[in-house]
């Protein structure tokens, strides 16, 4: 009989613990819901030596109109990633640039703009911007658009680097939403020397702070321990004061 007590209030203690566990790990923000902002922040609060063109709050983008979900022209991100980019903004103003950031969080309802788009085949208004070497009907297949994007857990940015200097953009080669293989990082045909060690020199200031890249574009990274990495978020891009 003691034996058995000893078990059973083992057994309570050890259920105990683990439903603590449980508390602290939805308390510390990676369990929220996909409608809530609390673990995130503008950008420019924590980082404000950023420049934004923040592309889907305008018309410049592939889409050719402003983007569902995108109310503000503000970038928001999670806490975690926010920190990151001013180490990275640090670094690189120390070396005579400023980050500019063309997207980071974007709401599902962003993504299911994209989908929309990319569906209309006939609508090939920013074709020659964007896509000029590209059919529209292969956008899905060849991973352009996408269901779901790591934007919507909300520790990606698009970015690129300013020269200080000039106050212009440094020489990428080709530009932000560019469809096709010259927006990978590695391409060489048709790049120049200056322009491939630009952009090696953007992803190694943004993996030396904890990013990642990705193959297909030079400017996308993506938070290495992002903190909700099962969460695509649905609230708006809008001052997160705001109701």
């Amino acid at each position: 009989m003691k034996k058995f007590l000893f078990l059973l209030i083992l057994t309570l203690i050890l259920a105990s613990c683990g439903s603590n566990k449980n508390i602290a790990a939805s308390s510390n923000g990676r369990s929220m819901g996909p409608d809530d902002p609390s673990g995130f922040v503008v950008l420019t609060d924590v980082v404000p030596d950023v420049l934004l063109e923040m592309r889907y709050y305008s018309t410049f983008n592939f889409v050719g109109t402003r983007v569902d979900g995108y109310e503000e022209p503000i970038a928001l991100i999670t806490r975690e990633a926010a920190q990151a980019l001013k180490a990275v903004s640090d670094e690189a103003m120390t070396l005579g640039y400023r980050l500019k950031i063309w997207d980071t969080y974007r709401p599902q309802m962003a993504v299911d703009h994209f989908c929309r788009w990319g569906e209309d085949v006939a609508d090939t208004l920013t074709k020659r911007y964007f896509y000029p070497y590209l059919d529209k009907d292969v956008v899905f297949d060849q991973g352009y658009i996408a269901r779901r994007s790591g934007h919507s857990r909300g520790s990606v940015a698009d970015l690129t680097l300013v020269d200080m200097k000039t106050g212009r953009d440094i020489d990428m080669g080709y530009g932000f939403d560019w469809f096709g293989g010259e927006s990978h990082p590695d391409y060489r045909e048709g790049i120049t020397e200056e322009q491939y060690n630009n952009r090696m020199l953007l992803r190694k200031l943004m993996l030396k702070h904890g990013f990642l890249p990705i193959e297909e574009e030079w400017w996308h990274f993506v938070l290495k321990d992002e903190p909700y990495p099962d969460t695509y978020f649905t609230f708006p891009v809008r001052d997160l004061k705001k109701k």
